[in-house]
């Protein structure tokens, strides 16, 4: 009885330890939610207020922090030019002119300890002068990178493909030729690559839709040799590319966002499944899966369409006339589709905000709508939904993160300054919220967080 005692009270350590990973864009599986632990409702990031730790990141990058273990992960692009990173401009316009950027820049990959912020180790992947131009809205590091615990995989567009082990050793880097996304009437119009890496089983996995040549590709994450690439008769797009699985039916797929079609693919082969439009131009959301179904959307004008497709599907599952469903697609509407920021499904809803700040809920089953309302006093909206703890997330572009309770009725309970540019994405983890502003990275955190380290 003494033995199994210990046995038992052996065990204890390694489940309190288990760390909440958040591996690549929004979390796993793209889904943006984070849920079994207590979030911070309440903070003040310029008086300090339930900040567990603040640290300052050099460069201008657009880039999502990651986590792992113990550790957060983050990548920027650091001018030689400081006047430079004065050029970006955020809030609600519609220029397309791009930024020259043409200094010689510094891409660089930083691991941080998740507790305390400090800098484990930071590597240099790229030094030169940058290959394209850039949105005045955007950055040369714009790719969130992915890890799983043993790789770190980060993308810089046209200076190419780096993966690092846990050490920061770079394993190896690919240059994966230039990356010219940008306004499709006139190729002179570059706006810089955004679609982030995802790591699959052995495989890192890009989506690199560009001006000419666009593709998809796998490469193995040890030897960063190609294990397959796939054409794709597409213009620029900046979402990420998403992995549907099912343990039970081990049924796998590949889901892409693009202008001319949404498509699914096969992961292991590249092989091309389905296809659905029509779709808007410049798609930046990325699909997402939640109660069994892929959600996709998109917000540019004129169509801004919801989808909510089933898996499973073969060839062209296009919606005929005014249909709305059909046997591959469980609800969709035309209208309503956000532009920049991914919705999140949270429980049986689907949390979606425009750019400008308008909150929609629908059901997150069969597309009815539940509630519209504005957040704030509206503003600017880049950075996607989040959501934790029975709250939903959202981060303005003009420094305030908005809370609201999840639920069929609008109940904002907290708006939190954080005095600084949001434009990324946050991480959550073990109750931690990471935010990354223009300037600097934060953490977090109720009191009640402790220090020690968490590790796998």
């Amino acid at each position: 009885m003494k033995r199994v005692a210990i046995l038992i009270l052996g065990l204890v350590p390694a489940i309190a330890v288990h760390a909440q990973n958040w591996p690549s864009f929004r979390g796993e599986r793209a889904s943006g939610v984070a849920n079994g632990k207590p979030t911070p409702t309440k903070w003040d990031a310029v008086k300090g207020e339930n900040v567990l730790w603040k640290v300052s990141i050099p460069g201008l990058s657009l880039a999502s922090p990651v986590v792992w273990g113990d550790r957060v992960f983050i990548v920027t692009a650091i001018s030689s030019d400081a006047a430079n990173e004065k050029s970006f401009r955020h809030g609600l316009y519609g220029d397309v002119e791009p930024h020259a950027d043409m200094a010689k820049h510094t891409w660089k990959v930083y691991a941080l300890d998740k507790r305390t912020g400090k800098i484990i180790w930071e590597r240099v992947a790229y030094e030169g002068v940058p290959k394209t131009k850039r949105h005045p809205k955007s950055s040369q590091a714009s790719s969130t990178p992915a890890t799983d615990g043993k790789h770190i995989v980060a993308f810089f567009g046209s200076q190419g493909l780096y993966t690092f082990d846990w050490k920061g050793t770079l394993l190896w880097s690919k240059d994966l030729g230039p990356m010219n996304a940008g306004w499709f009437y006139d190729p002179d119009y570059e706006w810089g690559s955004a679609s982030s890496p995802i790591i699959y089983k052995n495989m890192a996995i890009v989506q690199c839709d560009i001006q000419k040549n666009s593709f998809i590709a796998a490469i193995d994450l040890k030897t960063g040799k190609q294990i397959w690439r796939t054409e794709r008769d597409e213009i620029p797009s900046w979402g990420t590319p998403t992995i549907y699985e099912n343990p039970a039916t081990k049924h796998n797929e590949l889901i892409t966002h693009a202008t001319k079609f949404i498509r699914g693919y096969d992961p292991m082969t590249g092989k091309e499944l389905w296809r659905l439009g029509p779709n808007s131009e410049v798609t930046a959301p990325t699909p997402f899966v939640a109660h069994d179904l892929i959600f996709v959307t998109n917000g540019y004008r004129f169509i801004q369409p919801i989808y909510a497709i089933k898996p499973g599907a073969r060839g062209d599952i296009s919606l005929k006339g005014d249909a709305t469903s059909n046997e591959n697609i469980a609800w969709s509407t035309k209208h309503g589709g956000p532009y920049m920021p991914t919705p999140v499904v949270y429980g049986d809803l689907f949390y979606t905000t425009n750019n400008s700040g308008i909150l929609t809920v629908y059901n997150a089953k069969t597309g009815e709508r539940v509630y519209q309302q504005r957040i704030g006093n509206g503003g600017a909206y880049s950075a996607s939904v989040v959501a934790a703890d029975g709250k939903i997330y959202f981060s303005s572009e003009d420094g305030d993160i908005f809370v609201v309770r999840a639920g069929p009725k609008y109940e904002l309970l907290a708006q939190n300054p954080m005095g600084e540019v949001l434009m990324a994405t946050p991480a959550i983890s073990d109750g931690i919220i990471f935010v990354r502003g223009i300037n600097n990275l934060y953490a977090i955190a109720e009191p009640t967080v402790k220090t020690a380290p968490f590790r796998e």
